[in-house]
């Protein structure tokens, strides 16, 4: 995850503002092949977690291994634990995180992130950002898999420049709000983000999807973070003007990729309340987890019956 137990230390800036730090793992130029790389996520993190679901939409589930970490960090890191939802590390035999990146790089001093794609092969982290995981499993994984393309060529230009957008103004901005140190810093990123989301709203308002009938890798980019948003940002990171719950096009649009086949089941919102409201100590120092609120993302709503493909309408 990009944030951690040492974040706020060690990525604020002298204005008390969050500066996330940059991965250090970029290697694009893999081979695809069955059974070579393995991944290692958190569900808790909405990064990693994008990664999971990006796996599954393109039938890569059984050509990428997939290990889950315990949400609970301690002094020692992400670990690998047999808790609910986690399991030991199957690959390496690897007790934490950490233990990958100093085999891949025994210099290495930053900080543990998930997502982590591992390769069996030389032994070594390739990657450990979740947007070229994310587009190494749509394009070069593409042979292996189900033929799906979430980043369509024609949408090429448009689709970078609002991911971008979203990552600086709602994936990022709930962060730079939840690890303000200044009062000014948190007002300034608070009403960005929602300026942002009540953009995001208006454009809801016309189409089902970021991009009309389509859903494209953008979507899930959004979704991770709409999904933790009245669970944990609201509260948690003082993100409390509006709830998503609250705006009619963007609730309506995260339960509906939420029931799209194979969703569900990477949300689990245990891990992730837990991870936050018990690993962000300079934030939630007596470490109690909410017992609300309850969201029930397989309500009813009515974006189909708004928006029918074309050959469904009258």
């Amino acid at each position: 995850m990009k944030n951690d137990l040492s974040s706020v230390g060690r990525e604020q800036s002298e204005e008390g503002g969050f500066q996330r730090q940059e991965d250090a793992f970029r290697e694009t130029d893999l081979t695809p092949a069955r059974d070579r790389y393995h991944l290692y996520v958190s569900l808790a993190c909405p990064w990693a977690s994008r990664t999971v679901i990006v796996r599954g939409l393109l039938g890569l589930e059984e050509v990428i291994g997939l290990t889950v970490l315990d949400p609970i960090r301690d002094e020692r890191g992400w670990a690998f634990r047999d808790v609910p939802g986690c399991t030991k590390d199957p690959v390496n035999g690897f007790d934490f995180l950490s233990e990958a990146y100093n085999r891949s790089d025994p210099a290495y001093r930053g900080r543990v992130t998930v997502p982590v794609l591992w390769d069996q092969e030389s032994g070594r982290i390739v990657n450990n950002s979740e947007d070229d995981i994310c587009r190494l499993f749509n394009d070069t994984f593409a042979p292996l898999g189900n033929g799906r393309d979430l980043f369509p060529p024609d949408l090429e230009e448009a689709h970078a420049a609002l991911s971008e957008w979203i990552y600086a103004k709602v994936n990022n901005g709930v962060y730079r709000c939840g690890f303000a140190t200044r009062q000014d810093d948190y007002e300034r990123n608070f009403h960005a983000l929602f300026a942002a989301l009540d953009d995001l709203e208006n454009r809801l308002d016309g189409v089902r999807y970021l991009f009309g009938e389509r859903i494209v890798e953008a979507d899930w980019r959004l979704f991770c973070t709409l999904v933790r948003f009245d669970a944990v940002y609201h509260g948690h990171f003082k993100c409390n003007l509006r709830r998503i719950v609250d705006y009619r096009n963007l609730h309506g649009y995260l339960l509906d990729l939420y029931q799209q086949p194979g969703i569900a089941e990477t949300v689990r919102m245990d891990h992730i309340q837990r991870h936050y409201y018990l690993t962000h100590h300079e934030i939630n120092p007596n470490g109690i987890v909410p017992a609300g609120p309850a969201l029930d993302f397989e309500a009813a709503h009515d974006r189909a019956s708004r928006f029918p493909p074309p050959d469904a309408r009258p």
